[in-house]
């Protein structure tokens, strides 16, 4: 079979990016309502069994954008081969784990392979009918909160019937799959950048961000104000800005700072930076409310299998809308469903701070949420890819990503330190806390809408096919 042949068939492609794409998501997060089964197996310790989260969080916040770009330059069905098969590989050394060291190492490698996404996006746009490409990034770009989703739904009931093992070993065949498949059945796209990778920027921004996810991930034990949170989080920034400097001077830089001004990027950035911070803290906030007994004053005693259950609506609803953003962006483009997204998460995150008694109100929220990520991500994915031109796809798409991620870190980090400032006599937090946790989401995400009515709007017919490049010089802020 021919590669010409192959492009005949978008729809095979798009069913072997989904499986891997949706694998990677589903690891991402099937792990953390099991963390204390993990910890009681491991014989280890709440504070080290959370780096079993925050190492997967550092890899993939720095491999995601450095894949992206080479993936640009070298063929991205080559970069996306080798990262599923480290995905494969770092599954199964989680799935073999017998000590946390171990479990760790698999997860930095497991993290490695963030630059699905950024791949898929870019194969989508190199390879498809220029009409099929906002609808199928859209969806592919949904995935990522679906497998979030699904994995928090899915760990109760794995470890309840068999063992933290299987968190690893049922998803390593999807992955094994998808390797194989992508090897047989997705062209190589012919869009290539020449050029070198700016390894000395690459190192600033690995250790930069990993500074700053460090201090973010460890503010439950060292507090947001100690020496050691704002000392992290001050150096982080310091090397960032290098970073910056780094990549303004050089001829070859891992991400074009000229792109990162244009004003369809940057907005959009930042719209992700805080719709990451209200989609990630939900589901850490949210299972915790139900499974709270009711001498706390509130909650529904759920099981850590019964509270997944009250994160399905949010699943399906991510499902259901994220299938028809393609329609849905061919009406209206891409900019208003992400504000309609943004909206609509709000108003979830309002109904969970003002009402939350009854298990209907936590439905609809969750319902709400779910219909609200699923417009708001598959928007973004294609808006920044409506602003920059097929040769940096990669790296673009890559960024976005490791915002959306960054977000969900501070998110975490931020309503878990608002959750634990509350906690009393009773051992739990406070039906308050509870509130100004969810309250801090909704202003997030109303901040984020707000950002949003900045984004300039693009017909996506205008903006996609092999030859539709942003203008930096009539977008820049």
């Amino acid at each position: 079979m021919t590669a010409e042949t192959d492009r005949q068939h978008p729809s095979l492609t798009f069913l072997v990016l989904a499986l891997g794409g949706s694998s990677y998501a589903l690891l991402q997060s099937l792990v953390a309502p099991a963390l204390p089964d993990i910890q009681h197996a491991l014989h280890t310790s709440e504070n080290s069994v959370s780096w079993i989260l925050t190492a997967y969080l550092l890899s993939a916040s720095v491999a995601t954008p450095l894949i992206g770009r080479l993936g640009d330059m070298y063929g991205k069905e080559r970069l996306l081969m080798i990262v599923l098969a480290l995905l494969s590989v770092g599954t199964l050394v989680s799935a073999l784990s017998s000590s946390l060291e171990l479990m760790l190492a698999g997860r930095v490698i497991q993290g490695a392979a963030g630059g699905i996404f950024p791949l898929a996006f870019g194969i989508i746009r190199d390879e498809f009918p220029r009409e099929r490409v906002a609808g199928a990034i859209g969806l592919m770009s949904a995935l990522l909160g679906v497998g979030g989703g699904a994995g928090v739904i899915l760990a109760g009931p794995i470890v309840d019937n068999l063992s933290f093992h299987y968190l690893f070993w049922l998803p390593l065949i999807p992955v094994v799959l998808a390797t194989v498949a992508t090897h047989l059945f997705v062209p190589e796209s012919p869009v290539r950048v020449h050029g070198r990778v700016n390894w000395n920027g690459a190192a600033l921004m690995s250790i930069g961000l990993a500074a700053v996810l460090v201090a973010v991930s460890e503010t439950a034990t060292w507090h947001w104000l100690s020496w050691k949170t704002l000392g992290c989080i001050a150096a982080g920034l310091v090397l960032l800005a290098l970073w910056v400097r780094s990549e303004s001077r050089s001829k070859h830089p891992l991400v074009d700072m000229r792109m990162m001004r244009i004003r369809g990027v940057w907005t959009t950035n930042t719209v992700a930076l805080l719709l990451g911070f209200g989609m990630y803290a939900s589901f850490i906030l949210l299972p915790q409310f139900v499974e709270s007994p009711a001498r706390a004053g509130y909650g529904f005693g759920a099981s850590v299998t019964q509270a997944g259950l009250f994160l399905v609506p949010t699943t399906a609803a991510m499902l259901i809308v994220s299938s028809q953003t393609g329609r849905l962006e061919k009406l209206f483009g891409s900019k208003p469903l992400l504000l309609a997204g943004g909206i609509l998460a709000l108003a979830s995150f309002v109904i969970l701070a003002f009402a939350r008694d009854e298990r209907w109100e936590i439905y609809v929220a969750a319902a709400l949420l779910g219909s609200g990520i699923g417009l708001a991500f598959a928007a973004m994915a294609n808006l920044i890819i409506e602003n920059v031109g097929p040769e940096q796809t990669g790296v673009a798409t890559g960024m976005n990503t490791v915002t959306r991620t960054l977000g969900g870190g501070f998110g975490g980090a931020a309503t878990a330190s608002l959750l634990a400032g509350t906690v009393g006599a009773s051992g739990y937090p406070t039906a308050h806390g509870y509130t100004a946790a969810f309250a801090v989401c909704a202003v997030a995400l109303a901040v984020g809408v707000a950002v949003g009515l900045g984004i300039p709007q693009r017909r996506p017919e205008e903006a996609f096919g092999p030859h539709a490049v942003g203008d930096p010089a009539e977008s820049t802020a």
